[in-house]
């Protein structure tokens, strides 16, 4: 497969400086770089963006995140690897990345789960992984990102 075009985070150089920006934010919140990874890679597996989920592996590799766990993500409900901290996330990143699929997408009850585990600043650092994430997902898949893409 071959992307439509180059990645518009490359060819618009400013943008990948706000980018870079988010993403150092998100890693001085507080949450373990791996959790980050996880919450990554399930909003990734949800809009079905390959280049990303391909990216989030690897990431979560480096991050220490073992293939065992990360190929359980997709399931990560129907299994006991991942703390209730994790999962609070991965509930949240569900919530917020379907946001059409009902009125209350992030239920106060699912926020209420994650507040238990993170502090504001946590919750914002996850908050704004869901979005990066979400919105290089859609970038990706109208783009027609190849798995394996580098975006340097």
């Amino acid at each position: 497969m071959k992307a439509r075009m180059k990645n518009p985070a490359m060819v618009l150089p400013d943008a990948m400086t706000g980018i870079q920006q988010l993403y150092k934010a998100m890693h001085q919140g507080g949450v373990p770089a791996t959790t980050l990874e996880l919450v990554h890679l399930r909003a990734s597996q949800i809009n079905g963006c390959c280049a990303c989920v391909d990216a989030g592996v690897q990431s979560a590799r480096k991050a220490g995140e073992t293939d065992y766990r990360l190929l359980r993500v997709v399931a990560w409900r129907e299994t006991d690897l991942f703390t209730d901290a994790e999962r609070a996330a991965l509930a949240l990143t569900e919530a917020a990345t379907r946001l059409a699929d009902r009125p209350e997408a992030v239920t106060d009850a699912i926020w209420d789960e994650a507040a238990d585990h993170f502090d504001e600043k946590g919750l914002a650092a996850i908050i704004l992984m869901i979005a990066t994430t979400n919105f290089f997902n859609r970038i990706n898949t109208t783009i027609k990102e190849p798995a394996g893409a580098s975006w340097s």
